[in-house]
């Protein structure tokens, strides 16, 4: 089989490692080369490294339209690439704001250009379908008319698809994590007799939202702390993130500040405080009781809760049907209101069994390991075979 050329694009840290899965995957299916927009996972997994998107990676209304000029010029520049190199393959992992625009762009370029690019069209595939059956269902058009390939990682989203979007294929691959921490223990480490809990403080993987969360999540252990001892740890994903950690978490006694080891951390942890995002599925994963926060710009809220269709923002609620874990979004992430349900937690160990019953339901309900092999056996079901 000749090589095949893919482009990738991932926007932020979980991303970058869902990308560098795939990858992976592709490389082991079929002879791909790979060139990506993304962080240093991509690179590790032997992607050709030709932007480093980490540093772009927002979030919310007012922040986009903040940082709008440089995320113009970035769009400008990937969009450049493609025409240099004209990919057999675009990979679009999660980041939808920016990613179905892309999607477009290349599209309509193609289709407004055709005979100037020997007849490009590259396919393209999108890994972890943007959560449009929470809000802005109406890009489903948009989806079917610029996505050939919609990879799921939940097991409801192929038949909304299907409702929605008769014409588009779609593929169920099941959920990375499952292989992601397929090797760590699932039952977590009881502590040692008169050793002090485990908890973590996650307040997120993009600049913004660390700057948002930190002081909140700080507050509240503080406030745990006075009346239950605890160790702290702060995972990040990058060391930029707990560089700016360091010089925003004084005055907690003890706290540890960590790059990477998220799963390590999950296996020991009796509590989180997090932010809401993919790291609320880990820590179902893990069986860990956690505290969902989420605090963002005025305008985005504003303009979010009138979009938002779901009941909850945590995954693990939403799979569930119920609120599994608390959630405290906007004006109710306060470190008093945040401190007082984890204590309420801390204090009743059959209370943290039952829901440690309900995430173990909740992870099953994602099927078994395999998600990034399948994807990239249904991205090269998109060539058919030589006869």
């Amino acid at each position: 089989m000749n090589e095949r050329q893919c482009l990738i694009i991932a926007g932020e840290a979980s991303g970058d490692a869902l990308g560098a899965e795939l990858v992976t995957a592709l490389r082991a299916e079929a002879p791909w080369r790979c060139l990506a927009a993304g962080g240093p996972r991509l690179a590790a997994a032997g992607a050709r490294l030709e932007v480093d998107m980490m540093a772009h990676a927002v979030v919310g209304l007012w922040e986009v339209l903040k940082h709008y000029p440089a995320l113009r010029r970035l769009f400008d520049r990937l969009l450049a690439m493609a025409r240099q190199h004209l990919p057999d393959l675009i990979v679009l992992v999660d980041y939808p704001g920016f990613n179905l625009r892309y999607a477009a762009a290349v599209k309509n370029l193609v289709r407004a250009r055709r005979s100037h690019f020997r007849n490009w069209n590259p396919k393209i595939a999108y890994f972890v379908s943007p959560q449009l059956w929470a809000w802005r269902a109406s890009r489903v058009r948009q989806i079917a008319r610029d996505i050939d390939l919609m990879l799921c990682i939940f097991p409801f989203e192929q038949a909304w698809y299907g409702e929605r979007a008769p014409g588009l294929k779609v593929e169920y691959v099941g959920h990375p994590m499952i292989d992601r921490f397929a090797s760590r223990a699932r039952a977590l480490e009881a502590a040692k007799p008169g050793e002090p809990p485990l908890i973590l403080l996650l307040p997120g993987s993009r600049a913004r939202e660390c700057d948002q969360h930190l002081p909140i999540l700080i507050s509240a252990a503080k406030v745990i702390q006075a009346r239950h001892p605890a160790r702290w740890r702060m995972v990040l994903p990058n060391a930029e993130l707990a560089r700016r950690a360091r010089s925003a978490a004084g005055g907690l006694p003890g706290l540890e500040i960590q790059v990477g080891g998220l799963d390590e951390s999950l296996a020991r942890a009796k509590l989180a405080l997090a932010s809401s995002g993919t790291v609320t599925m880990e820590c179902a994963f893990f069986g860990v009781p956690t505290m969902v926060l989420y605090r963002t710009s005025w305008l985005t809220y504003e303009v979010g809760k009138r979009l938002v269709r779901v009941p909850y923002i945590a995954m693990p609620n939403l799979l569930a049907g119920e609120a599994v874990y608390p959630e405290f979004i906007q004006h109710q992430a306060e470190p008093g209101r945040i401190a007082g349900e984890a204590l309420a937690w801390l204090e009743n160990l059959a209370r943290c069994r039952q829901v440690q019953e309900k995430l173990a339901a909740v992870v099953k309900s994602l099927g078994g390991g395999g998600a990034c092999g399948r994807a990239a056996r249904a991205i090269n079901r998109m060539w058919p075979a030589p006869p």
